[in-house]
């Protein structure tokens, strides 16, 4: 954990107990608080370079080897998974070899998550739509065998609280990847769609209420079309060989959205 996220708290708590007492003590940690967000925001993000992209590559497939282990047996449905988004992607042969290494050597109980994660913080700094997509893959893993165990569930809350990720913000892409499975599920299944399902999950794709005004669906949708454009992630340091599953990403959301406005008849 850097101090320097902190330094504008400790300061203003120190001078504020200094001065104020307990009353000066709070207000000294509010601004600095203020203060520790605004040099957050205005942190330089790291340059994109073709190391960062393959950070972010290797510590991908680390981490989904760690889930797919999580439980204390790597099951077929979970090997499967792995293969399934290495084709999502479409790897080419060294490309899944080595996505394949990384997963293998994931599943080690000696591999140092900490170090991996924070390398990996470093190298994408900020970029919040970097880490988000980062999250998808992981819990698309998860939801290899339909449901996320409570072993899955721990690894991910401490994978969350380095990448700086709340529990709030978690569930919300939760929700969200929950409910993508369940709409590429129900292109297979024909009951899915008579039940009025369908139209449920896709608002839960798109990850607002079916109470949302048509501005606010919009805007969601909108909201994440920009966070998934493959383009705009590529620049932002997604490594190149994973560009197809973002374009799988904004084809899920576009379907969802296409079906909400249906509904709508819009």
């Amino acid at each position: 954990m850097n101090i320097r996220h902190f330094a504008g708290k400790i300061f203003g708590a120190s001078l504020g107990l200094m001065f104020g007492g307990p009353f000066g003590l709070l207000l000294g940690v509010l601004v600095g608080n203020a203060f520790d967000q605004m040099y957050a925001r205005n942190r330089p993000t790291p340059k994109v370079t073709a190391n960062s992209q393959n950070i972010f590559f290797r510590v991908t497939f680390l981490v989904m080897g760690q889930l797919a282990k999580s439980d204390g047996r790597v099951s077929q449905q979970e090997i499967e998974q792995a293969q399934f988004i290495m084709n999502q992607m479409g790897l080419n042969e060294n490309q899944r070899r080595e996505a394949i290494r990384y997963f293998s050597e994931g599943k080690s109980p000696h591999l140092d998550l900490n170090r991996e994660l924070q390398q990996f913080m470093r190298s994408v700094g900020h970029r919040g739509s970097l880490i988000q997509m980062f999250l998808e893959i992981q819990l698309s893993m998860a939801y290899a065998d339909g449901k996320l165990s409570m072993e899955e569930k721990r690894l991910l809350d401490k994978v969350c609280r380095i990448l700086g990720i709340s529990a709030l913000q978690f569930e919300f892409i939760h929700a969200r990847v929950r409910a993508s499975q369940e709409q590429f599920r129900g292109q297979f299944n024909e009951s899915f769609s008579s039940t009025g399902n369908e139209l449920k999950t896709a608002y839960g794709v798109l990850g607002v209420n079916s109470d949302a005004t048509d501005s606010e669906v919009k805007k969601a949708y909108r909201k994440l079309m920009s966070q998934h454009h493959p383009d705009k992630l590529v620049a932002k340091g997604l490594p190149e060989a994973m560009m197809k599953i973002a374009k799988e990403k904004t084809q899920e959301i576009q379907t969802a959205y296409d079906k909400v406005r249906k509904a709508r008849g819009k």
